[in-house]
C-alpha cells in the first residue's frame, strides 16, 4: 500500500508544486508547456519525466486518459520528480514501495520501469477511462486520501496534450549551452538519445515516424532531453528548436525540416 505523507506536508507540497508550475519564468533554464487549455512552467527534470510517461504509454498503446491519470498521480506523489525518499519505503515518481511488491529500489528509481508498473496496475482498474480520475488513481495507489489526485487533473490534461504529440510545438525548453571559446562544449550525443528513446518506446524505434502525432511525441521527448544529451537542435515537420534561441525562441519555421523524420544534432 502506498501511503501519502502527513496532511500538513501534502498541503505544503501542493503549494510548492503550484508555484513551480507557474512562477519561475525568470529561471536560466526550464520548460514551458503551452496548449489551447493553458500554459505551465516546469523544471527540465519534470519535463523529462513527463516525456517518459508519454513514451511508455505510447509503447503500450494506451489512450490519452491513461496519461492524464499518470500525470495527476505523479504530480501529487512527487511533483513529477524521481525522488529517492518518501513515506516509509516509498520511492520514485509514483512513490511505489518495494515492500509492497512494486519492485526493487533500483527499479523504482528508473522512471521507465516505474511508469510501466503504474500502467500495468491502471489497466486492471475496471472502467478506468470513464470513472473519475481520482478514483482510478486511488485504485492503483491506495493512498491515505485518494481525493487529492483530482486537484491536478487540469494540469495533467495540459501536459498530456503536449507530451503525447497531440498538440504540436507545445513544449519549449531553454538552458545555457555548455562551452565557450576557451572550453568547447562536449559533442552532442544523438545516438545515446536515440537508444534511450527506443527504451521508452520499445525495440525497433527509429526517428522515422509513421504519423504526425508520433513525430511530435518523439520531437518533444528529444527536446525535453536535449540538455541531458547535449543536443543543440531538434527538427521536425517544418519547424526547428535551437538551443541558442533561448527562452523566447521556441519552435521556429524551418522549411527543410521533414515530416517523415525527426532530426537531432
Amino acid at each position: 500500500m502506498i501511503v501519502t505523507v502527513l496532511a500538513v506536508a501534502i498541503t505544503a507540497g501542493v503549494f510548492v508544486l503550484i508555484n513551480r508550475f507557474t512562477t519561475f519564468t525568470e529561471a536560466t533554464e526550464g520548460c514551458r508547456i503551452t496548449t489551447p487549455d493553458g500554459s505551465l512552467d516546469l523544471e527540465i527534470e519534470q519535463a523529462q519525466i513527463a516525456a517518459v510517461i508519454a513514451g511508455v504509454a505510447h509503447r503500450r498503446k494506451l489512450p490519452e486518459r491513461a496519461v492524464v491519470i499518470a500525470y495527476a498521480t505523479g504530480i501529487q506523489e512527487s511533483k513529477l520528480e524521481n525522488i529517492s525518499y518518501g513515506d516509509r519505503d516509498s520511492l520514485g515518481v509514483f512513490q511505489q514501495r518495494p515492500s509492497q511488491g512494486w519492485g526493487t529500489p533500483e527499479q523504482l528509481l528508473d522512471p521507465v520501469y516505474a511508469t510501466g508498473k503504474f500502467f500495468s496496475a491502471l489497466v486492471k482498474v475496471k472502467n478506468y477511462r470513464k470513472i473519475p480520475l481520482h478514483e482510478a488513481a486511488q485504485e492503483v495507489q491506495r493512498s491515505a486520501d485518494g481525493s487529492l489526485y483530482a486537484q491536478h487533473e487540469d494540469n495533467a490534461k495540459i501536459l498530456a496534450a503536449a507530451f503525447t504529440g497531440r498538440v504540436p510545438r507545445a513544449v519549449h525548453c531553454w538552458f545555457s549551452p555548455e562551452g565557450d571559446e576557451k572550453t568547447p562544449a562536449p559533442a552532442p550525443a544523438p545516438d545515446e538519445a536515440r537508444r534511450e528513446l527506443a527504451r521508452n518506446l520499445g525495440s525497433g524505434t527509429t526517428l522515422d515516424v509513421s504519423s504526425r502525432k508520433r513525430g511530435w511525441l518523439i520531437a518533444t521527448w528529444s527536446l525535453a532531453h536535449a540538455q541531458k544529451y547535449g543536443l543543440r537542435r531538434v527538427r521536425y515537420d517544418g519547424h526547428a528548436w535551437n538551443v541558442t534561441a533561448g527562452e523566447e525562441g521556441g519552435w521556429q519555421a524551418d522549411a527543410e525540416a521533414s515530416r517523415e523524420r525527426v532530426q537531432l544534432s
